[in-house]
């Protein structure tokens, strides 16, 4: 069916617009693939990336159309015979092509024959666009109609005995928009062009056209034959649908078709875009092993929570809690203890500021050597090194971390994400210690009963102390042989002894109490502590392991994303 130029404009802005938007995919795939991927994979994708960038900024108004064969398949003749003059030198002998010829039918050539660009909003003619191409060898045709843009190319031999010459051809079939490939009847089946050519372009059938040349060669009967065992071969390729015309160049045969094939290629002004198009088919089937299922959202919590607790072994919050407990027990005896022992327990060194952990912290962990938002009070600890049994801990809960993430993810994600989660681990011995060293501990805060029982138990040492004194007094006036005053009585026992027996007695058995209490009070206070450390560990743990693990699942789904917006 044939279009009206405005359908023809809209069908061609849409696959324009459709191809601009699988190119953005493609740079998307490259900049998420950078240090991921194979190079292998990435160097396809990147030149094409550049290439289809560099093709569609030269010229929409023009069709390259080359013309790729063997040595004596009759390539140049065919060539000149739609130039419509002898331009391409022909033979059989090797190397024939040596250098890429161009014939342009440029919308307005100038009388010269040069085709340099012209000033802006008029046609720059095919100069920049053969510029890009490398093509010195350059002849302009009178335009036609039905020609105007074509730029059709006359390659070296792919099988030249010159390893230039076939270096070029494999240059600038990666670059233009439709390939024709010439075959003879005695060599279509040639290896060196199916294997090396046809197959690799399996998916470019809709920018190729296959031309058996020299059918005047054989018999009439024999045409349809050789046409059809042309045809299966290219099946084979993977080129089931590709246009297969017999053509003579010489006797004129089967040229009509040929010139209406490329007549509609130069006409739709699709071609540059279908060939684009066909390579990023090439590119994506490329990445479709990279990319399987989809990821799943996050980290696998119990995956998490092991690493939180292997971390926490690590960073000592089992031992900082244990002195964390001690502590509490030791400060609360030197406040509520017996006033006339408690000086025995200040000898003691205290657990917390053994390991340098009796002041508040302020709360600022870093993830790493590079982050320098440490508080002037954030220091070292000096608790113990980590042991061989919590680093092996570790390293366990880091894998399984990995594993957990990259479940059911092809290669090389798998590798990725124990990298990803390996990444800072020289980094966490350091910003466990300061996330310990860091956080507050609420050992500070004295709870409002130590004063309390502390102040009772100055009173009840006062009233031991005056009963003492007020014995003493009695004892010297009696020693004197000074009058005795009669102190007041309890009972039958006297108020002075009363005050000391009573006051020691009930200081005893307050500070028992004290303690009890107070060894129930260190038990919260370690489980208080042990949880905002195990916050601190989290932070460590998300900073410098989950974050990137988080990093490459993210990486991993927008790969995926973008490798299915560069399928068609």
């Amino acid at each position: 069916m044939t279009l009206l130029p405005g359908r023809r404009a809209e069908r061609t802005d849409k696959a324009a617009e459709t191809v601009a938007s699988r190119l953005r995919a493609l740079d998307r795939v490259v900049e998420l693939g950078e240090g991921r991927l194979d190079e292998a994979l990435l160097t396809p994708a990147r030149e094409l990336s550049r290439r289809a960038g560099e093709r569609l900024r030269l010229s929409g108004t023009h069709t390259v159309v080359a013309l790729a064969g063997a040595t004596g398949s009759g390539k140049s003749t065919l060539f000149n015979a739609l130039a419509g003059a002898q331009i391409s030198q022909s033979g059989v002998r090797r190397p024939t092509t040596g250098v890429a010829h161009a014939v342009v039918w440029d919308p307005a050539p100038r009388p010269e024959g040069d085709l340099a660009p012209r000033r802006e909003g008029v046609t720059a003619g095919a100069g920049p666009l053969l510029d890009w191409l490398e093509i010195p060898r350059r002849h302009v045709r009178e335009p036609q109609d039905e020609l105007q843009g074509l730029v059709l190319l006359d390659l070296p031999d792919h099988d030249s005995t010159e390893m230039a010459h076939r270096l070029e051809v494999d240059r600038l079939v990666a670059l233009v928009d439709v390939l024709v490939w010439v075959l003879d009847p005695q060599k279509y089946a040639d290896a060196a062009v199916h294997d090396r050519y046809l197959r690799p372009l399996a998916r470019h059938g809709d920018v190729m056209v296959v031309v058996l040349n020299q059918v005047d060669r054989l018999a009439a009967a024999d045409v349809p034959d050789a046409v059809a065992d042309v045809r299966r071969l290219l099946a084979d390729d993977g080129l089931r649908d590709v246009p297969v015309l017999p053509v003579s160049a010489t006797a004129g045969t089967g040229l009509d078709r040929l010139h209406d094939v490329l007549t509609g290629a130069v006409t739709a002004h699709r071609a540059a875009l279908r060939r684009i198009a066909a390579d990023l088919d090439t590119v994506s089937a490329g990445l479709a092993d990279v990319v399987g299922r989809p990821a799943r959202d996050d980290v696998d919590s119990g995956a998490q929570r092991a690493l939180v607790a292997a971390l926490g072994a690590a960073a000592g919050i089992p031992a900082v809690g244990a002195a964390v407990q001690r502590a509490a027990v030791h400060r609360a005896v030197t406040t509520t203890g017996f006033p006339f022992t408690r000086w025995l327990r200040r000898l003691r060194p205290d657990p917390l500021r053994r390991l340098h952990l009796d002041r508040a912290r302020t709360k600022a962990v870093t993830a790493g050597p590079d982050d320098a938002d440490l508080v002037a009070t954030s220091q070292r600890t000096s608790l113990p090194a980590t042991g061989a049994v919590e680093r092996s801990r570790v390293d366990l809960a880091l894998r399984r971390l990995a594993d957990d993430a990259a479940a059911g993810l092809p290669d090389p994600w798998p590798d990725a994400l124990r990298d990803a989660a390996r990444s800072r681990a020289g980094d966490l011995a350091d910003s466990l210690d300061r996330a310990v060293a860091t956080t507050d501990l609420g050992v500070t805060r004295k709870p409002f009963w130590w004063r309390a029982v502390g102040l009772l138990q100055a009173l009840l040492a006062a009233t031991a102390v005056a009963g003492g004194l007020w014995l003493a007094v009695l004892y010297a006036l009696t020693v004197l042989r000074l009058p005795e005053p009669e102190p007041p009585q309890v009972g039958i026992v006297p108020l002075p002894t009363v005050l000391l027996i009573g006051g020691l007695l009930a200081g005893v058995l307050l500070a028992l109490l004290a303690r009890a209490l107070a060894v129930i009070g260190a038990r919260r206070r370690r489980a208080r502590a042990e949880a905002r450390l195990r916050e601190s560990v989290t932070e460590v743990a998300e900073n410098l392991v989950l974050a990137p693990v988080r990093a490459e699942l993210a990486a991993y789904s927008g790969l995926r994303g973008a490798v299915a917006a560069l399928r068609r």
